[in-house]
């Protein structure tokens, strides 16, 4: 996920957007309150959502595979890409909330009072989720770095206990240690005196997990105010502006030839807005609990294309890894 994730990526909330209030044109708030969407949860709506969910995760997936060719076969820097992509991406989502909720976006940008929390979440929902994803996926592979960013779930599980003064039950505890001994696996491959995953690459995945948590808790009560378009789009652009200065893209741009160019369309296109819009519309109509447990298409077509695109070999001990994080997901809920 590239984010937001949410999961998880950005802003995934599973919560239905009601409307209420009344419409008052002179006043955008409570207006916006009127034009959020809402979602019954009916059958027809459960496959549609369903579908939604798989087909993001698909189109994450890949795009992890597609970041990693960008920055083995071009050389392109992992700032550089989520610079790009954070603001061609955010002005697609902000072009899409004006279309279609406008009220919600003159709502959301005349809300002073949510400025802090939306820097905030945009500083680690988006950057932090970005330039960490990248970063592993540079260091290790873009099945690592996916499977390691399942990890999130372990960080929302102790904000949970910590919030409720409990402990984790016994389910939780096994998904926990699963996780753990998966963790191990990728990182030894199996034989414990040794470390065969870079400790860049897993530091930078569980910073990864850590942030993608966070996505799932920190924008919740500004997207249900002003709805997933609006808030990506948002957090995305507040999010490459803070990166324009450093990376200054005009400058820095690698080498691309038209395969490059087409790389780089598909990860702002299909593997960031694509991704971002069709998992968070399947979500709001399947709930988070299933939409997590569908996002594991994502880990495996990650996987999939490591291998078909980049020839990536991966040994007994990491798919033994791999399944046991992503039973943890199923275990942690």
């Amino acid at each position: 996920m590239d984010g937001t994730q949410g999961g998880p990526r950005s802003g995934k909330s599973g919560r239905s957007v009601k409307s209420g209030g009344s419409d008052d044109p002179g006043n955008p708030r409570k207006s916006a309150r009127r034009s959020a969407p809402s979602f019954e949860r009916t059958p027809r709506d459960l496959i549609l959502g369903a579908l939604l969910v798989l087909a993001g995760g698909v189109m994450w997936g890949t795009n992890a595979t597609v970041s990693k060719m960008l920055m083995g076969t071009y050389h392109a820097d992992p700032l550089w890409i989520a610079c790009v992509r954070e603001l061609v991406a955010g002005a697609m989502f902000l072009a899409v909330a004006a279309f279609r909720q406008r009220r919600l976006l003159i709502g959301a940008l005349t809300d002073r009072k949510e400025y802090p929390r939306l820097i905030g979440s945009s500083l680690i929902c988006v950057l932090l989720v970005q330039v960490a994803y990248l970063c592993s996926i540079n260091a290790t592979n873009a099945g690592t770095a996916t499977v390691l960013q399942s990890l999130n779930l372990l960080f929302v599980l102790a904000f949970v206990c910590l919030r409720g003064r409990r402990l984790p039950n016994l389910r939780e505890g096994a998904g926990v240690a699963l996780a753990f001994a998966g963790v191990v696996l990728l990182a030894t491959g199996g034989d414990l005196t040794t470390i065969k995953l870079p400790a860049i690459g897993l530091l930078w995945g569980l910073v990864n997990a850590g942030a993608t948590a966070a996505m799932s808790i920190m924008p919740i009560k500004l997207i249900a105010r002003w709805g997933n378009m609006t808030v990506n789009g948002i957090m995305f652009v507040i999010s490459g502006l803070v990166l324009l200065p450093v990376v200054r893209p005009w400058a820095t741009a690698p080498a691309f030839d038209w395969f490059g160019v087409l790389l780089m369309v598909y990860t702002v296109v299909i593997g960031t807005f694509g991704a971002f819009g069709l998992f968070l519309a399947g979500m709001m109509r399947v709930g988070s609990m299933r939409a997590t447990m569908l996002g594991t298409s994502e880990p495996v077509a990650a996987t999939i294309t490591s291998v078909a695109w980049t020839g990536e070999v991966f040994t007994p001990a990491d798919f033994a890894g791999f399944a046991m994080i992503l039973a943890m997901v199923f275990l942690v809920r």
